[in-house]
């Protein structure tokens, strides 16, 4: 039985991925364990909010990192410190920035919802959001031609969530903003890779710890000491309502330093979804095959189609049922107007993609 479990709640398996509804990552041991440690003892937290930065910084190649309570409050965060810096008497105003530099520009495809709005986090931070061009073409002179006086950062965000044909490189981007003087932000929050936006120019970088790291739910900002001095500067103000707790920063810490010793388990992944797909080779009805990861990450997830004229069940029932069941079955469900289920191999644990495929054959069947 599962702590949820001894609670009232249902045992959940999680073929969706490392997703905020289902609380993003079932972490190592070693991190469980550095958690309940922290839980256990005090700190002065403005101490551990800069030592976390200098160890944020050195797992990311940057001069400074500030840690949060996730990718979102992070974006608000960043936003306030590119509005307010560390001008106390202008970080107490915000979300009010009237009369300030506020002006957040991104590319329309990038004004994405990711359980909430990309925008009203921009919004909470302070920001005034600008789109540039269109929802799937944005030209370098759509970025330019909005840039006024008022005009605080551009902003990019890095997502399968976003429009990924059509919009300017995040090359152009820091280009762009090089030209102008301008703070360029990356939302980052589920990529792998630590080093790389900001060694393409971003300024400010923000990632989730509880994606890619498999860390708690947590977060950070890395990137030019300035703002980060300013970032952190930020939780005298709108990061009260979203502050990180001394666990979340342990456990973040401690994800970080497994995380650079992390293998590469797409070969691992490849052979479980294989396996999935080939527990349907005589089903009618279902076809499978392996995809990668719509952003191009090293994730290789199970795409199941389904012809509802022969299961007599469309995507979108057996996903109900899945999700109604119990154990409760989550898959990633983005193209199931397509009749596409797909299952991502990463958050599962030992054997769960045998539950799945049994599952699945049951709800066929069921008439």
């Amino acid at each position: 039985m599962s702590i949820y479990q001894k609670f009232g709640v249902r045992k959940v398996i999680n073929g969706s991925g490392k997703m905020t509804i289902l609380g993003a990552s079932a972490v190592q041991p070693e991190i469980a364990e550095a958690l309940g440690a922290a839980a256990m003892d005090y700190v002065v937290m403005e101490e551990l909010m800069v030592a976390a930065g200098q160890k944020i910084a050195i797992a990311t190649g940057t001069e400074d990192g500030c840690p949060t309570a996730g990718a979102a409050p992070g974006i608000a965060i960043a936003v306030a410190a590119v509005i307010a810096g560390t001008d106390l008497s202008k970080i107490e105003r915000l979300p009010n920035s009237d009369g300030l530099k506020n002006e957040i520009i991104l590319q329309k495809g990038h004004v994405v919802n990711f359980g909430a709005p990309v925008a009203q986090m921009i919004t909470l931070g302070g920001g005034r959001v600008i789109e540039a061009g269109q929802a799937n073409h944005v030209e370098a002179c759509h970025i330019k031609e909005a840039i006024t006086e008022k005009t605080a950062a551009l902003f990019y965000v890095k997502s399968h969530h976003a429009v990924q044909k059509g919009m300017q490189s995040i090359e152009t981007m820091a280009a762009i903003a090089k030209k102008y003087n301008l703070p360029f932000i990356i939302d980052a929050a589920a990529e792998g890779d630590l080093k790389k936006y900001a060694a393409a120019g971003a300024d400010i970088v923000i990632y989730s710890g509880g994606k890619a790291l498999g860390g708690p739910t947590s977060g950070f900002i890395c990137g030019r000491a300035n703002f980060m001095k300013a970032c952190r500067k930020q939780y005298k103000g709108i990061g009260r309502a979203m502050k990180v707790g001394k666990e979340g920063i342990i456990g973040l810490l401690t994800a970080l330093k497994l995380y650079e010793c992390q293998v590469d388990d797409s070969k691992l992944q490849i052979e479980r979804m294989t396996w999935l797909i080939n527990q349907f080779d005589k089903t009618s009805g279902i076809k499978g095959e392996i995809v990668q990861d719509e952003a191009g990450r090293a994730i290789y997830r199970a795409n199941l189609t389904i012809n509802p004229e022969i299961t007599s069940k469309d995507a979108y029932q057996i996903i109900k049922e899945l999700e109604e069941g119990n154990p409760a079955i989550y898959t990633r469900n983005y193209y199931a107007n397509l009749g596409i289920i797909s299952i991502d191999p990463r958050p599962l644990l030992k054997r769960q993609e045998e539950v799945i495929a049994m599952r699945i054959k049951e709800i066929i069947k069921e008439k």
